[in-house]
């Protein structure tokens, strides 16, 4: 690397650290975690080595504190930007995934942390409950521009209730943990309708917002996980059905790859992370369960199929904040031409 290209990539490094951080950034620990439970899953079936997981829970983790200190100080420091992100009506539902976040951390601690796991699983739900309310009861009010109906709209009410789902299983409020999950299914089959119809009706997503549909195979992956944590593991048809959408929508995904792709490389990709991870997650607890049919031949293909996904977007994102002509950030300021 030349001189020029190293100052250049100081300068960029300067830059993100003296403007605001974007909520859509809790996208990163959001998949580090999401991955580090699919290797704990992993690790009960194939004996894979534990540390992959550890190292992946922590770091998300960790991750995680520092983007939550940056958030809470740009309402301290930078009030106006912090809500001109809260009446976005596409950046704000980021904003809901500090508390995801913190949800999954407590799966992930709760069997030698559980004071931490505590501490994460309370804070979370009350984050998660409190947002999610208040951003659907924003949208209920209407005026909503059909461009701005994305998949992102999933991450407050469907990603947060699915998720306290699975985090009030692993916390032993299972019957808690079933209320949870019937408020994320029937929000995402109502919003599913929405969203679709959006895509067959409305005008062509945008470029900068075509990495938000990674979220539109997250939804039935997440909810399958959460259904097999509320439910015991069973592996009946309802199991089946959600893990197959989920596999059908990447499926779409795969085939939209080129008109995808004409999207900036941008940490924005991290929104396929949830789903990439959450898929094998679901694949691998049906397997646990001495289930021999097609997910248990699916289920090591899922994994490493995920596992090849978020490295691809971790490269990615290094990438970009090293690169010497900076992109613009995740959070996609272009975003406000889909809503003119």
């Amino acid at each position: 690397m030349s001189f020029i290209d190293r100052s250049r990539s100081a300068v960029r490094v300067h830059q993100l650290r003296h403007k605001t951080i974007p909520a859509s950034l809790f996208a990163i620990p959001l998949g580090l975690v999401a991955l580090g439970l699919a290797w704990q899953t992993a690790e009960s079936i194939w004996s894979e080595p534990k540390w992959v997981s550890d190292a992946l829970i922590w770091f998300g983790a960790t991750l995680w504190v520092f983007l939550l200190i940056s958030y809470l100080g740009k309402w301290l420091l930078r009030r106006a930007d912090a809500m001109a992100e809260l009446e976005h009506p596409i950046q704000s539902c980021y904003i809901g995934l500090a508390g995801v976040v913190s949800l999954l951390a407590s799966i992930g601690f709760s069997t030698a942390h559980r004071t931490l796991s505590l501490g994460c699983f309370s804070f979370g739900i009350a984050w998660t409950l409190i947002f999610a309310i208040y951003q659907t009861g924003r949208f209920w009010m209407g005026d909503s521009k059909p461009e701005t109906l994305t998949p992102i709209l999933y991450l407050p009410m469907v990603a947060g209730a699915f998720v306290s789902a699975s985090a009030s299983a692993a916390m032993g409020y299972v019957d808690w943990g079933k209320l949870a999950f019937g408020g994320g299914l029937f929000t995402w089959l109502a919003l599913e309708s929405v969203i679709l119809f959006r895509l067959y009706t409305a005008r062509p997503v945008l470029p900068p917002l075509r990495p938000a549909m990674g979220l539109q195979f997250a939804a039935p992956a997440v909810g399958a996980v959460a259904y097999l944590s509320v439910g015991g593991g069973t592996p009946d048809i309802f199991a089946y059905a959600l893990i197959g959408y989920a596999l059908l929508q990447a499926l779409i995904l795969i085939r939209l790859l080129p008109w995808l792709v004409r999207a900036e490389l941008t940490p924005a990709w991290w929104s396929f992370s949830f789903g990439a991870a959450s898929l094998p997650t679901a694949a691998m607890k049906l397997a646990a369960y001495r289930d021999a049919g097609a997910i248990a031949t699916l289920a090591p293909y899922l994994f490493i199929a995920g596992n090849i996904v978020i490295a691809a977007i971790a490269v990615v994102t290094i990438k970009w904040v090293f690169s010497s002509a900076p992109q613009p950030p995740p959070a996609v300021q272009s975003v406000d031409q889909e809503c003119a």
